[in-house]
């Protein structure tokens, strides 16, 4: 993990990078031979990589990205390695902690999905904020016909995201489901890109995220998570409402409002 963000990745662990200038780390999936399924060792990269993110202040937005080099057709992940279901409870214990933690992660996410998504990977996706999705990929959840019952919090972002009638066809058919379907019946992604304009999609699309007011964007990602969730506090809701009132980026982005010019947020 480093901050250079010039060179690209390879293949190996999960890869972050850090452009503070921009406010942006791009967090990359790196063994695209093995369609980026995700070992134990990837899982602790990933976890390792998100608590690095929260812990630098500099960053405003993490995107969530894979290589998809020399594959016939881009798969962003095939899912945890099926292997890790032979170690007791280990594997997938440990395999849901990572969407957990991307979805509490401190900056606004936003997955690039740039190629098509199966069985647990599917729950990165959903995890993040926000999504783009290139066009022609899909999403396929095969746990039933595994025999296996999906973890909680899992189900929960399923049902939230896509509605109770497609998350059980997600999980009852196990068919894949196009993202041009989970955009226009569940709004899942904010766009749906061909390839030759998917990487300027996303840049246009993080930067923005970016300008924003960091600590309103992320008080109010974790107070609309919390409702999503069934853990809604008024008095805690206020309490943020109040902190951003009162802070120097909101008085900020009311002068750049008065003055008709782009607001230069400090996080303070």
């Amino acid at each position: 993990m480093d901050d250079e963000p010039n060179h690209p990745p390879e293949a190996g662990p999960p890869q972050l990078r850090i452009d503070k200038p921009s406010h942006i780390a791009t967090l990359s999936l790196r063994r695209p031979a093995q369609r980026n399924s995700l070992t134990d060792d990837d899982l602790h990269a990933l976890l390792d990589a998100i608590a690095q993110v929260d812990a630098e202040p500099a960053v405003r937005v993490l995107v969530l990205r894979a290589d998809t080099t020399g594959q016939p057709r881009p798969v962003f992940s095939a899912g945890y390695h099926v292997g890790g279901f032979d170690q007791g409870d280990h594997g997938p214990q440990l395999f849901e902690r990572v969407p957990e933690a991307l979805e509490r992660a401190r900056p606004l996410t936003l997955c690039a999905m740039n190629g098509s998504v199966y069985g647990g990977a599917t729950d990165l996706v959903l995890a993040c904020d926000l999504r783009l999705a290139l066009a022609g990929t899909e999403l396929r959840m095969p746990a039933c016909m595994l025999g296996l019952h999906y973890y909680p919090s899992g189900l929960r972002r399923y049902v939230n995201r896509l509605g109770l009638n497609l998350a059980k066809r997600a999980f009852f058919t196990g068919q894949a489901l196009p993202v041009q379907l989970l955009a226009d019946a569940a709004q899942l992604f904010e766009q749906v890109v061909d390839a030759a304009h998917f990487d300027a999609a996303v840049q246009q699309l993080a930067t923005r995220l970016a300008g924003l007011a960091p600590l309103a964007a992320q008080a109010t990602k974790q107070s609309l998570n919390e409702i999503a969730a069934g853990r809604y506090d008024e008095a805690l809701l206020r309490r943020r409402e109040a902190a951003t009132m009162a802070s120097a980026d909101f008085a900020e982005g009311r002068a750049a409002f008065a003055a008709r010019r782009p607001p230069r947020f400090s996080g303070r």
